[in-house]
């Protein structure tokens, strides 16, 4: 088996996965199927990619392009190994993307891949960093958002966003309420689009248009305040004051606190009687 494939996020109509391949120029390609639309992001090494839609070589940046039930083959003529994050969705939840970008008429992609484009670069490097980081809790919207950034792409359909209209702006502030109302539990972007009537995809679109930022980056920033507040008035552990802020971890927060604030909670703490 020169395939290992790690999940490292799901929710209901898409998964993510970690794909290492270590085959070399004389392995002989095997065969396998999309079981649903697959968007592939190669971080590192070469390999060839055949399906039905033809074939291409992929390097790093590119997106690699499956259709559900279509067979495919991945040679290494040209070097040994590579590296792809993953995306795998259900033709229902790829069809609400479909049905709400402009130009976008068909489901389906008609090539096997997309070339590196500068457009999805700092899409794709967020991406890559939340893998390296193991922030698994943000591929839900890095997922959604890449899959209609790679249906647009694919499309011709890039395009300036609409001015929200009020209504929208409304659904945006009631999410942001419900966030701060149970900022310390898990939040998924389905359960926020679902309590606002929008899809996912819309919401995510709006939310990020009317506040500024995503809804996941909200969620920790919220938490994060919160933490940073508590650290300079209460005389809680550490510990205590991360997981009552939602952080299901002490390292993590450590380093999103340190990331965001400039210091370790500790030292921010100590500077409390200043």
């Amino acid at each position: 088996m020169t395939t290992t494939q790690r999940t490292l996020a799901s929710g209901p109509g898409w998964q993510v996965s970690d794909v290492v391949c270590t085959a070399a120029a004389g392995d002989r390609p095997f065969e396998e199927e999309h079981r649903g639309f697959c968007v592939a992001a190669v971080t590192s090494g070469t390999f060839r990619y055949r399906t039905r839609q033809g074939t291409a070589m992929l390097a790093p940046g590119a997106i690699l392009l499956g259709n559900p039930g279509a067979c495919y083959e991945c040679g290494h003529e040209h070097g040994a190994g590579d590296r792809c994050l993953s995306f795998h969705f259900s033709p229902a939840y790829l069809e609400r993307i479909v049905a709400e970008l402009p130009g976008a008429k068909r489901l389906g992609f008609a090539d096997p891949r997309l070339p590196p484009l500068p457009a999805l670069a700092p899409l794709l490097a967020k991406a890559e960093a939340a893998r390296e980081r193991s922030d698994n809790e943000a591929f839900e919207e890095l997922g959604l958002r890449l899959a209609g950034a790679v249906v647009a792409a694919a499309a011709g359909s890039f395009r300036t966003a609409r001015t929200p209209s009020r209504r929208d702006q409304k659904r945006v502030a009631e999410a942001v309420r419900l966030i701060e109302l149970n900022a310390e539990r898990p939040l998924s972007l389905a359960e926020l689009a679902g309590a606002t009537a929008t899809s996912p995809y819309h919401f995510l679109r709006i939310f990020r248009h009317v506040a500024g930022m995503t809804p996941y980056q909200f969620l920790l920033r919220t938490r994060l305040h919160r933490a940073a507040v508590r650290l300079r008035s209460s005389g809680a552990t550490i510990s205590t004051i991360a997981f009552d802020a939602g952080f299901n971890d002490l390292s993590t927060f450590n380093r999103r606190f340190r990331r965001a604030m400039g210091e370790a909670p500790g030292a921010y703490r100590a500077r409390r009687s200043g």
